[in-house]
């Protein structure tokens, strides 16, 4: 299902930040909006540069898996954040910006389509157990520069179930399927960025306190029993209790029926997670 086309004309139109996408690059088709963010970065670009492309041919998610990213139907958008000499909250702030970038996702695609998604720990937005869209950050840091972090977001907007390869039908949709409708893009874009602007300002003005707790009443994972998967061998299964306020995941782990060790609360800060009730 089709929308109508991309343009920075019918973007701009609907946005109102200061920063965040007053300098907008918009292309048909390029291998990954985060990779074309970066070499904005490199050369130079401002704080809020905002790249988007109509279709992706690498695009990627996390752990270097490949993003589906098909021309017409979806949103596939990179932003480039730039932040002064490190402070002493830089390792919070790093942490807490894909959990932040999803947020703000999920309160526009509120705000454009009454649909409300929730987020799977730490940057997945889903709609019930189904994946809708993502968020990848990647940062580095230019020598005597602050941190410059590319946020990356896809979001299935217009997509139809029939569209999505086979061992991804179960698992994802897209906000087409759920509200029977397409969506303009431009406009989701728009309201993306409308809302992310002042999350980010939050986020490096105040820290995380309030945003964790918007954070929580979205977070699907808390509560749930859920495998967490580090590495090839390496797996946990416990309760996910809360979100710390560096923006770990919180868990509770499983009682060992072999030493009878009382669980354990420990802190996930990087791992594929999988709800298993």
């Amino acid at each position: 299902m089709t929308s109508p086309p991309l343009s920075a004309d019918a973007i701009r139109s609907t946005l109102n930040t200061v920063q965040i996408g007053q300098r907008l690059y918009v292309y048909d088709n390029v291998p990954s909006t985060n990779s074309e963010a970066m070499a904005l970065a490199q050369a130079g670009a401002e704080h809020g540069t905002v790249v988007v492309a109509d279709c992706q041919t690498a695009g990627r998610g996390r752990l270097t898996r490949q993003w589906y990213s098909p021309p017409g139907m979806n949103l596939y958008c990179s932003i480039l954040i730039r932040r002064k000499r490190s402070r002493p909250d830089v390792v919070e702030w790093l942490s807490w910006l894909p959990l932040a970038t999803a947020l703000a996702a999920a309160e526009a695609v509120q705000t454009v389509s009454s649909i409300s998604l929730s987020l799977k720990w730490p940057n997945d937005l889903v709609y019930g157990d189904q994946k809708v869209g993502g968020v990848l950050c990647e940062n580095f840091q230019p020598a005597s520069h602050g941190p410059m972090v590319v946020i990356g977001i896809g979001l299935n907007v217009n997509l139809p179930r029939e569209s999505l390869p086979e061992d991804l039908r179960e698992t994802a949709t897209s906000l087409f399927e759920i509200l029977k409708s397409p969506l303009d893009r431009n406009r989701l874009l728009a309201q993306l960025l409308n809302e992310l602007e002042p999350v980010l300002n939050e986020l490096t003005v105040h820290g995380a306190n309030r945003l964790q707790h918007a954070y929580l009443r979205r977070c699907s994972t808390i509560g749930k029993l859920v495998r967490v998967i580090m590495g090839v061998e390496e797996e946990i299964v416990g309760t996910a209790e809360s979100i710390s306020r560096d923006g770990a995941l919180q868990l509770r782990t499983s009682r060992s029926s072999a030493t009878g060790a009382a669980p354990e609360l420990i802190e996930i800060h990087a791992a594929d997670i999988i709800h298993l009730r």
